[in-house]
């Protein structure tokens, strides 16, 4: 678990969309990319500058073992826009959620609510750069901030001396066969990202004892109350983070975090457990 160190108001965009895989550093071979590549989102890798054509209305297509396909929306995908931050050094080799330690010169990333293990395809919206990688971690807890990037992804989609880029985040699913040497797997199973343990993250504390404070006087309102520490952005700093709630369902958990802003903790969010 590494979050940075204030809550979050998370907008998320739920669309009916799935893509298959690509992958930054399994670049597609010069002689197998189209002879006259149309227009559209340049897929980030060494050597890859194939520009692949899409359907209006339709998401990107894919190529896996040489051809091409174009994938169809579907009702258990997952969509959302937002900013993308990267973590780095300060986090280098310590445990990710998943229990993998953390390679910032690595291609993976952090979020708040898609399973541990999910494969998204990342788009850069400033410069049309996109990469595929795997969520292995939790984050990021910071306002406004969708997706939390390894520093080797954030160099691949050219924001690592920003900090920060606007992107559009589309789960591709779950691998549907064992993928080698770390390499985007040749195809995806679909996911029911509306099923999970979700919980309503209200506040964060570097005081322990103002975290259960709060939580305390949760309890009887919400039932569900506790504390959960974390470390910074920085990983230097342990806090404690007050969450409410256990439900099963996204759509629950959407209206559960909407009562909760409305109740006065204005930068609730939905978190996975």
């Amino acid at each position: 678990m590494r979050p940075p160190c204030l809550p979050a108001v998370s907008v998320f965009c739920f669309a009916l969309m799935l893509i298959g895989p690509g992958c930054a550093h399994n670049t597609i071979p010069d002689e197998d990319a189209p002879s006259a590549p149309p227009a559209g989102l340049v897929r980030q890798g060494p050597g890859s500058d194939a520009r692949p054509a899409r359907m209006p209305g339709y998401p990107m297509p894919y190529k896996v073992m040489g051809q091409w396909y174009q994938p169809l929306p579907d009702a258990r995908g997952f969509r959302q826009e937002g900013t993308a931050s990267w973590y780095g050094r300060d986090f280098h080799g310590r445990p990710t959620s998943s229990g993998e330690p953390y390679d910032m010169h690595g291609v993976s990333a952090a979020h708040k609510i898609l399973p541990l293990g999910t494969w998204v395809r990342v788009y850069n919206l400033e410069n049309r750069r996109y990469l595929d990688l795997r969520i292995n971690d939790r984050g990021p807890f910071v306002a406004g901030r969708v997706i939390d990037l390894s520093y080797g992804a954030a160099l691949r989609l050219g924001m690592a001396d920003n900090g920060l880029a606007p992107v559009r985040v589309v789960a591709l699913g779950a691998p549907a066969g064992p993928a080698s040497d770390g390499r985007v797997p040749a195809a995806f199973t679909p996911v029911d990202y509306r099923r999970g343990n979700f919980t309503i993250q209200v506040g964060a504390f570097r005081s322990q004892e103002n975290a259960q404070r709060l939580a305390q006087s949760l309890v009887q309102a919400y039932r569900v109350a506790r504390v959960q520490p974390y470390y910074s952005h920085h990983g230097s700093d342990l806090l404690h983070r007050v969450v409410v709630g256990r439900i099963n369902n996204l759509d629950e958990a959407e209206k559960y975090e909407a009562m909760l802003r409305t109740n006065g903790f204005g930068d609730a969010f939905m978190v996975a457990e």
